[in-house]
């Protein structure tokens, strides 16, 4: 099949010469095509180079079409992209010219021999694949059979010979094989081809049905035939013959990949032939259909029915990682407000959202095992990473909090790595977002080599910059976007096929003054189905699996429940918790009753476990902003007399043993001035992602699918008790809601030791665009942030 997803450059001279020639006139030609292809930033042309063109029709073999072209294929233009600036400015012939170059002719149904009595019907059929607007010629030896320009040549009654069918594409053609017509006559006709005049004829009574399956399924056909003599039977796939299919039926279990394509059957015996219908076997994860088959013990076994281009998911599973403070360079800011905000959109999806900020190597790398412990066939994997990165010959590489300053590949997380793992688990899409710099890393000369990859068509890649480019943060405040997120969550919502949602972004960024020639986003992938983001999850037939999935998320996710504490002197006090992400966690202290004896009380937590990251000046704080929470707004339904404080505990994976802390009640009698003090020691357990014991060694996987899903299954419910002992639910007066707003900032740059940072740059104004852009209803708004206030896109750093 034709892959659009090449360069101009990998069509041949004549095809360039000949598409020049059609865009050398003033009508239709190469200016209208240069304003087309303005809509991506890398194809804006100076005036200069646009003067070069015109002037190439002073030369006697000059052609402007074909210096145009040359431009384009310099800046990797792709066939797809130069096909669509084609069709948009309604140049009729050269779309046809290069589809046709493009797009080869493929015959996927060629025509069979067969074997009939005289005055039969016989039906040949061909069948392709191809460029649009394809037609067929059939042929009986040399001779055009008349009225053979259908797939499907009808011959009555049947006329003994060599038949072949072309089919064309414009100029291109190509020829199926040939199928030739025996006539079988009775024993006193006087042919040497004779069978007794008792012998009925061979009629298929039940033909094989196209089914839809996922990998693993069973696949069963069944051809059904009468004759005399009986009727013997060999099976074909994808017109080879299939050793020792020699019965009625196929059974084929366990079925991969590698089952797909075309089954048929030939049915025969002495004196007769027929073929089966071609029909038509998709293997792939995660799909159903209305096929049906007949089990062992002889009933039907049906398949979820769905409607054509309803694909659905076994569950839905995603892994948001933010690195901003790093040890060695720069730090970040948008990868928290980025992070947050798509969770929160992912979660509106029914996506399991496990999202983690500041992860070093070892972290990143035990998030990604568990993480794969979610995944297993059919299921939609998303993993978004925000922070600084790099990419060396065509291998991503996200960079830990930990990395050195002049790091290499064996300090980062690579991303083929984690996709060949993802791959392995069967699952239904896989989709990475990378919100990271793509430049090279010029301290690594390692060539990774990643494993063979299995052949699926469910990846899709989102890159939020070009290879060799930045990706940009906008300042606003304390609160951040990264340029690639500020696009992407006004569109994630869309019910439309991932590789079209992420179009769509990449077109509201070229749109953009901001963004214009600073920042593309890229798209890969090899998506061949309509799958989204919004399809529906449908719980597989194996319903173990899936509560183990729900229960090693919800292990992550599980928050201590609130508590009351009751004093010696009568003060009660309320402990709540609330998850900002999966890894912070904040705490609140809440005054329920307080005697009338006593003036002025308050609870402050203090001597904390060690391993979280806690920031003692901002413990105890009146407000959440204060506590260092930017995202997060206490319900506010409490009377203001009841004071409360809060306190946020960061990199809860780095805890090792169960969360203790002091709560000091501090409080002083009415008409006595000294302060008295309470203390109580509280113990919570492992809140959230502290559970699954990141800082531990790495625990071993096994590689393929089936093994590693026993041990998945083992994992998960080992846990089993655990988790009803600590699987709390919050009392409604400790809520919070979470919100999110437009508002932007600078961002993730590959930083290297080697490399100087420019000074002196100016700063520019953000577009207007941003200032009057209308948030989805998916979205809230961040109470810290105010639309009005200035800010400005930072200056362009080269690390």
């Amino acid at each position: 099949m034709a892959d659009w997803s090449l360069g101009l450059e990998t069509l041949s001279e004549v095809a360039l010469n000949r598409l020049a020639e059609m865009l050398d006139n003033s009508n239709c030609g190469w200016r209208k095509l240069a304003a087309a292809v303005k809509e991506q930033p890398q194809f804006c042309y100076s005036e200069k180079e646009m003067t070069s063109c015109s002037l190439q029709v002073l030369s006697a073999r000059g052609s402007p079409g074909r210096y145009l072209l040359a431009l384009l294929a310099d800046r990797r233009c792709s066939l797809a992209f130069l096909l669509q600036c084609l069709k948009k400015i309604e140049h009729h012939g050269a779309v046809s010219f290069l589809t046709a170059c493009v797009g080869p002719i493929e015959i996927t149904t060629q025509p069979q021999d067969v074997q009939v009595p005289k005055g039969s019907v016989v039906t040949l059929s061909c069948r392709a694949a191809g460029p649009p607007g394809l037609s067929y010629q059939w042929f009986r030896r040399g001779d055009e059979v008349p009225g053979g320009n259908v797939s499907d040549l009808i011959l009555n009654p049947a006329q003994e010979g060599a038949y072949i069918c072309r089919v064309n594409a414009g100029e291109k053609y190509v020829f199926s094989g040939w199928a030739h017509v025996r006539l079988l006559h009775s024993a006193n006709s006087g042919s040497d081809v004779s069978f007794p005049s008792s012998v009925s004829g061979l009629c298929i009574t039940q033909q094989p049905r196209a089914q839809v399956l996922s990998e693993g399924d069973t696949l069963h056909l069944e051809c059904s035939a009468q004759a005399n003599p009986p009727p013997q039977f060999q099976w074909y796939h994808n017109q080879q013959p299939l050793l020792k299919a020699v019965r009625s039926f196929i059974k084929i279990p366990c079925v991969t990949t590698a089952d797909r394509g075309v089954y048929s059957c030939r049915v025969y015996n002495l004196y007769h032939e027929i073929w089966s219908d071609n029909v038509p076997v998709e293997i792939g994860p995660g799909s159903c259909a209305d096929a049906y088959w007949e089990t062992d013990d002889g009933h039907k076994a049906s398949s979820l029915p769905r409607q054509m281009g309803d694909l659905y998911a076994t569950d839905k599973v995603a892994l948001l990682m933010g690195n901003m403070n790093y040890v060695h360079h720069r730090e970040l800011r948008a990868p928290m407000a980025d992070v947050y905000e798509l969770s929160n959109l992912l979660r509106q999806l029914d996506f399991k959202v496990v999202s983690l900020l500041d992860l070093n190597r070892h972290e990143m790398h035990r998030a990604v095992s568990e993480f794969l412990l979610l995944l297993g066939r059919g299921v939609y994997g998303l993993l978004y990473y925000a922070g600084h990165g790099y990419e060396n010959y065509g291998n991503s590489f996200m960079v830990p909090i930990d990395a050195p300053a002049s790091y290499t590949s064996d300090h980062c997380l690579w991303v083929q790595d984690v996709l060949q793992r993802m791959q392995e688990r069967q699952t239904g899409l896989n989709v990475f977002l990378l919100d990271m710099c793509r430049k090279r890393n010029l301290n690594d000369d390692i060539i990774q080599q990643p494993g063979p990859l299995k052949v699926t068509a469910n990846i899709v890649f989102g890159y939020a910059t070009c290879v060799d480019a930045e990706a940009f943060e906008v300042n606003k405040d304390d609160l951040s976007n990264g340029i690639f997120m500020s696009f992407l969550k006004k569109r994630l919502m869309e019910q439309e096929k991932v590789t079209v949602m992420l179009d769509r972004v990449a077109e509201d960024m070229g749109r953009c003054e901001l963004t214009r020639g600073r920042q593309a986003l890229e798209l890969r992938s090899n998506l061949s189905e309509r799958r989204t983001l919004t399809d529906r999850i449908q719980a597989p037939e194996c319903p173990v699996m899936a509560s183990t999935r729900n229960l090693q998320w919800s292990i992550a996710h599980a928050l201590p429940e609130s508590r009351m504490l009751q004093f010696d002197c009568g003060v009660k006090v309320q402990l709540g918790f609330a998850a900002e992400f999966s890894n912070i966690m904040i705490i609140y202290t809440r005054i329920l009753e307080t005697p009338t004896d006593i003036s002025t009380c308050s609870a402050q937590l203090s001597d904390f476990t060690e391993g979280p990251e806690i920031d003692l000046k901002r413990t105890n704080q009146a407000s959440l902003r204060d506590a260092g929470s930017l995202l997060l707004v206490m319900d506010d339904r409490l009377p203001p007399e009841q004071p409360r404080l809060f306190t946020r505990l960061c990199a809860l994976q780095r805890l090792k043993s169960e969360l203790s802390f002091t709560v000091c009640l501090h409080y002083q009698y009415v008409n006595l001035d000294d302060e008295v003090q309470e203390r109580r020691t509280v113990t919570v357990g492992k809140p959230l992602v502290s559970k699954l014991n990141l800082h531990e060694p790495q625990r071993l996987h096994a590689s393929s699918a089936s093994s590693s899903s026993d041990l998945q299954s083992a994992s998960m419910l080992s846990f089993a008790q655990d988790l009803q002992a600590s699987l709390p639910s919050l009392d409604a007066s400790t809520s919070f809601t979470e919100s999110t707003e437009s508002y932007f900032y600078p961002h993730a740059g590959f930083s290297s030791a080697s490399a100087q940072k420019r000074i002196n740059e100016p700063e520019e104004n953000i577009s207007p665009e941003f200032l009057t852009s209308e948030e989805p209803r998916a979205s809230k708004s961040f109470t810290h942030t105010s639309a009005d206030k200035p800010f400005k896109f930072s200056s362009f750093h080269s690390f």
